[in-house]
């Protein structure tokens, strides 16, 4: 992809994620029944990385739950990460547990710069991939992630599989609303409008860049990073399949 696309993809969303962050945290108020079966399933006392945390709603049920090991979310939206921060000064602090939210911003190279090689038992990344252009620049990105995980860690993460949902799928915009073409962007890419405001705000819609990624596309990018996929499952939504949830290993 070509860089001044990528860059304005990226505009779009930097722009509707301070605009429309609150708004869009209000929607992000639970835990999605995916994330969920990740909690009960695979979430181990250990160190864990959340790749775009947004509001902070797992990190506050990870400290609620009495977890053991230490949580630390990244986000490039401060809006979110204000909430996410005034969330968890409001939890009971219990011995044996660390919480912690920085920004960071994946699309820079230097983003995981600070963060130790080796050391998470797990990384998390939820309904973000999506939101990243560039097939390259998210190969890139996942192999840092894969340097970051302990031999046999995991990487999990869900994708939006939008186009399940008649709804959502008539929301898709043409690309000459964001001056744009076809041409210039890649398979897979889309453009949505939002349309849930908060109290106060303009009711002018706002746009999001998506990749709606497939199965097939996701078993390379597994394998290109050197990742085994060793479960995979939908959920999520009224029809629970609106999220493509997937288990990466790295391995040993």
């Amino acid at each position: 992809m070509d860089e001044s696309v990528s860059k304005k993809l990226l505009d779009i969303n930097d722009k509707f994620y301070q605009s429309f962050g609150v708004a869009f945290a209000e929607t992000r108020h639970r835990i999605q029944p995916g994330v969920q079966r990740i909690m009960d399933e695979w979430i181990k006392p250990g160190n864990w990385l959340d790749v775009g945390c947004g509001s902070g709603v797992l990190g506050q049920r990870l400290a609620q739950s009495g977890f053991q090991g230490s949580y630390l979310g990244l986000d490039f939206s401060e809006p979110l990460l204000s909430e996410a921060r005034q969330g968890a000064t409001g939890l009971a602090a219990h011995d044996g547990f660390e919480l912690t939210y920085l920004h960071a911003n994946l699309m820079l190279p230097n983003w995981c710069d600070g963060l130790k090689v080796c050391s998470y038992d797990g990384i998390l990344s939820f309904a973000v991939f999506h939101h990243l252009p560039g097939a390259a620049k998210r190969r890139q990105i996942i192999e840092q992630i894969r340097s970051l995980l302990k031999p046999g860690g995991v990487f999990i993460h869900s994708e939006w599989q939008f186009d399940r949902n008649p709804k959502l799928a008539a929301r898709v915009q043409p690309w000459s609303a964001a001056g744009l073409t076809t041409e210039k962007v890649e398979p897979g890419d889309c453009l949505l409008d939002w349309r849930h405001y908060t109290a106060g705000q303009t009711d002018v819609p706002g746009l999001r860049y998506v990749h709606l990624f497939t199965e097939s596309e996701l078993i390379e990018l597994a394998a290109s990073t050197d990742f085994q996929i060793i479960e995979q499952f939908d959920s999520d939504g009224k029809t629970g399949n609106l999220g493509l949830y997937q288990v990466w290993k790295k391995s040993d």
